[in-house]
């Protein structure tokens, strides 16, 4: 079978969510394909983990004067700054054929899509290995921001973070979806978290910049939304071993969006309450 690839360009928090989840229930029901998506965000938004409590770790107050918008994924992890990334989601059958059948070789085997698209745009990236290998404890995070540290099989680049993932799975259907920095400002990531000082907040902020790393860091050079998303786009498919066909969101996934934008992911019955 073939992979279907989408670009639905640069959209708002609510419905960026809500076409993920369209998608992810229309595989579920053999309506679509397995699907590789890649999207951006305006206005930047604030998106936290599905099982965190998104008044205890970032100021609501803050983001609201400052546009920002909040959502919640369907997935767990920690906060993430959407601001000037191009993010990716991939929505698979977890029995398909090329997909390990464990959540961290999956998160591996995506990854080389990653790697093969930054490795286009001469950049020298790895994947994160898991601590377990050498026998290490997993450190504790240090803040509730994604960014603070890798995960198993993250992308990596000058011993810093530079994408993070995060994966859920229903009804035997992978969705993962992740954040390629382009560009990064752990200064308003830090002032958007819920921290009980300034002090903390710089302490923060200093930490990311040591923890993390953007494109335009590594290269010394703007890289385009547009660029990225042509060079992933090209390397995806022949990195993971798959056929990639350009196709675009069916009539019925743009509704499910539309209702799951509306009933869900513009609600703070969803976003804020847990």
């Amino acid at each position: 079978m073939k992979w279907r690839v989408v670009n639905t360009g640069i959209d708002h928090a609510a419905n960026n969510m809500a076409i993920d989840e369209a998608i992810l229930r229309a595989h579920i029901s053999d309506e679509a394909p397995p699907t590789i998506r890649f999207y951006g965000w305006k206005p930047a938004a604030m998106s936290i983990g599905y099982f965190q409590k998104a008044t205890d770790e970032i100021n609501i107050e803050k983001c609201r004067i400052a546009g920002i918008d909040v959502v919640r994924r369907l997935t767990g992890g920690r906060a993430v700054l959407h601001d000037a990334e191009l993010t990716y989601s991939v929505v698979v059958r977890e029995n398909y054929p090329q997909i390990p059948s464990t959540i961290t070789a999956s998160y591996c085997y995506f990854s080389k899509g990653l790697l093969a698209g930054l490795n286009k745009l001469g950049i020298d990236a790895n994947m994160s290995i898991p601590r377990a290998a050498y026998g290490q404890t997993r450190r504790r995070h240090a803040s509730a921001a994604c960014f603070d540290a890798p995960s198993h099989y993250e992308i990596t680049a000058q011993g810093r973070k530079l994408a993070g993932s995060s994966q859920v799975r229903k009804e035997g259907v992978i969705l993962q979806h992740g954040s390629l920095l382009l560009a990064f400002d752990p200064v308003k990531i830090a002032s958007l978290l819920n921290l009980p000082s300034l002090e903390r907040q710089n302490m923060v902020a200093e930490m990311l910049s040591k923890r993390a790393v953007s494109i335009k860091e590594i290269v010394d050079k703007e890289i385009t939304w547009e660029s990225a998303c042509q060079v992933m786009t090209e390397a995806f498919g022949a990195a993971l071993g798959i056929e990639l066909e350009p196709g675009q969101l069916s009539e019925k996934e743009q509704a499910i969006a539309s209702e799951l934008t509306d009933t869900k992911y513009s609600c703070d019955s969803w976003n804020l309450l847990r």
